[in-house]
């Protein structure tokens, strides 16, 4: 009796840990992965100030969970088809249930708290059904290209996307 037991509680623990490896479908970068990642994503552009300052964000840095100050950078849309847009925003209040970004046709962009963990994540919803569609930290690229966080309390950059969705500052 006692192997049938252990036997059953083995099943259930294999078959519990594969189900939760399977759900969980986020990319975790290890430290070099994501210094790398950071370096590679870096625009590219004469200003050096603005080079260094204005880093690439990844989900797993859970950026939005504190109020920061800081400015960020949103490359997203809301359709595989249509062209990508950027969206700038402050970092500057704390997020008791959402607040929204900004919307484009039928679409919002915005941060909310999840409720089971009280991650403030970023996400694209329809406007009409009120209901998330896309979460950056579990999207591929579909509809959020990139994040990126200007790291100084000076001035701002002003910053434009290309026709690929790359950030470029304006002018160059």
């Amino acid at each position: 009796m006692k192997k049938i037991l252990s036997l059953l509680g083995t099943i259930t623990l294999i078959g519990t840990s594969t189900t939760s490896l399977v759900a969980c479908n986020k990319t975790q970068y290890s430290e070099d992965e994501l210094k790398k990642l950071k370096e590679e994503n870096q625009i590219n552009t004469k200003y050096q100030n603005i080079k260094y300052n204005l880093e690439w964000i990844a989900p797993q840095e859970k950026p939005f969970n504190k109020v920061d100050n800081k400015y960020y950078y949103v490359v997203w849309r809301c359709d595989k088809n249509e062209e990508w847009r950027i969206v700038k925003f402050k970092n500057d209040k704390k997020v008791e249930n959402f607040i929204k970004i900004t919307d484009k046709n039928n679409w919002n962009l915005f941060l909310n708290k999840e409720n089971k963990t009280n991650e403030i994540i970023l996400n694209i919803s329809e406007k009409e059904k009120q209901t998330t569609a896309y979460v950056w930290k579990k999207e591929n690229s579909n509809y959020f290209k990139s994040v990126y966080r200007w790291n100084l309390d000076t001035a701002e950059p002003n910053l434009v996307i290309d026709t690929d969705g790359n950030i470029k500052v304006k002018g160059e």
